[in-house]
């Protein structure tokens, strides 16, 4: 009797999980018994799940004990080496398409699973209009449509980690809001090369179980997806980025950067009339990839360069943005600061005569205030702090594609901070960081 039961159940989870086995087994089901036309029911309905994930165990070891880091996040006060599964992701799409072969919806749900917890990281869904097959709308947790590096997945990225401007502006990349798209889906549509997404987000990120205020910020993209470049094996895309948005003032006192003796210094501004208005967050970036073939079988030459700037809205010790309201140790509400800063990266990739063997070379930096410079910080009367510092970063990188699963990652991170007069700021930090990394993928 056990096997009866469990014998169809077995012919079911490899009809969803092994495409083209699939025909073969639901050939074999008896249609004219209950029990066949049940699991044809099941399948008919199911066939559009899908499966994916991956996981990345990595050693580490940084130039000193308790080094703070955007390379997987700041050492313990007594470590310099750790082991960590920087990732462990599993995700789960459902999709339904028409008689044309185009899409109707898509269901996402991604959790990300280490030894620090389990963290939902997608979970939205998306309808297609299936007249003109222009346009679509999505509604949950997903990322923002913000510039190349945001969106690029960390399972198919050639850096363990997004550069600091990235992880500081877009903390973990994804938000609470809805966005409308617009991306022609016919082959012979005169637009297809274009995708244009337009969004509103609670601003918080996952940083935040709510939202604490009722602004929202406005995201936009217009992107041109990879063209050949004629009369070469090369091929161009890019994108320009806005967000327009900002936090509510929960507090009167208002930082913003003004002079004093030809010095560059915080001004507060401490009237009633600020509490209630909205602090800008305002970011326009711009963003360009340049992917050349070596030949067949030798793989590429890429390029990739993105450059952000705009204003910040954050606190004295963090340029991040809250999750919360900001509040004192005390319960106080924190003063906020406006800053305008500037960031970029800048991608060379080069494969080694094979596709399995590739090259990268990084170089990022994220000037989060970009009115003061190096000994402007820590001047007596000035407001300024360690976050107020510019930080560039050198990488270099080897990874090894053992096959279509398995992948291998050696990188080292170079990083140099603004030499300023606060103590323990007076000299470059010895915060460079070496990963080694596996990643498993399905």
């Amino acid at each position: 009797m056990r096997v009866t039961r469990i014998f169809p159940l077995v012919i079911l989870m490899l009809c969803l999980t092994v495409t083209a086995r699939a025909q073969f087994l639901m050939d074999m089901i008896d249609t004219t018994t209950e029990m066949g036309k049940g699991m044809i029911s099941m399948y008919m309905k199911y066939d559009a799940l899908r499966f994916s994930g991956y996981i990345q165990p990595e050693f580490q070891m940084a130039q000193s004990r308790g080094a703070q880091s955007y390379a997987a996040g700041n050492f313990p006060a007594a470590v310099d080496n750790r082991f960590t599964l920087r990732r462990g992701r599993i995700r789960v799409d459902y999709e339904r398409y028409n008689k044309d072969d185009m899409p109707i919806v898509q269901f996402a749900f991604q959790f990300d699973g280490t030894e620090r917890g389990v963290f939902i990281r997608d979970f939205y869904g998306r309808f297609f209009e299936t007249k003109f097959n222009l346009f679509s709308l999505v509604g949950g947790m997903f990322a923002r449509p913000f510039g190349y590096e945001v969106n690029f997945s960390s399972a198919d990225r050639e850096t363990p980690e997004r550069g600091r401007m990235s992880q500081i502006l877009m903390k973990t990349e994804r938000d609470l809001g809805a966005m409308f798209s617009f991306e022609p889906r016919r082959k012979d549509h005169p637009l297809r090369f274009l995708k244009i997404d337009v969004g509103a987000f609670n601003g918080q990120g996952l940083t935040a179980t709510t939202d604490f205020d009722s602004h929202k910020d406005i995201i936009a993209r217009v992107a041109v997806k990879p063209q050949k470049i004629k009369g070469t094996l090369s091929q161009l895309s890019g994108g320009v980025s806005v967000l327009y948005g900002g936090m509510q003032q929960f507090t009167k006192e208002i930082n913003t950067m003004g002079f004093e003796n030809g010095k560059p210094v915080f001004r507060e501004d401490s009237a009633l009339k600020n509490v209630g208005k909205i602090a800008p967050r305002h970011y326009y970036g711009a963003d360009v990839q340049w992917k050349i073939s070596n030949g067949k079988g030798k793989g590429y030459t890429q390029f990739r360069a993105e450059y952000i700037r705009g204003q910040q809205t954050a606190t004295a010790l963090s340029t991040e943005t809250p999750g919360i309201i900001p509040v004192t140790a005390q319960g106080g509400l924190q003063p906020l600061y406006i800053r305008n800063f500037d960031g970029a990266y800048l991608y060379y990739i080069q494969n080694l005569g094979s596709v399995k063997h590739q090259a990268v070379l990084k170089y990022d930096w994220y000037d989060p205030n970009t009115k003061v410079k190096g000994k402007d910080i820590g001047a007596p009367g000035a407001g300024l702090t360690p976050a107020d510092i510019r930080y560039n970063t050198l990488g270099i990188g080897y990874l090894y594609y053992a096959n279509e699963h398995l992948k291998f990652m050696v990188y080292y991170d170079w990083v140099t901070n603004e030499k300023t007069d606060l103590d323990g700021y007076k000299d470059d930090l010895k915060d460079n960081v070496l990963t080694c990394r596996m990643q498993y993928r399905f």
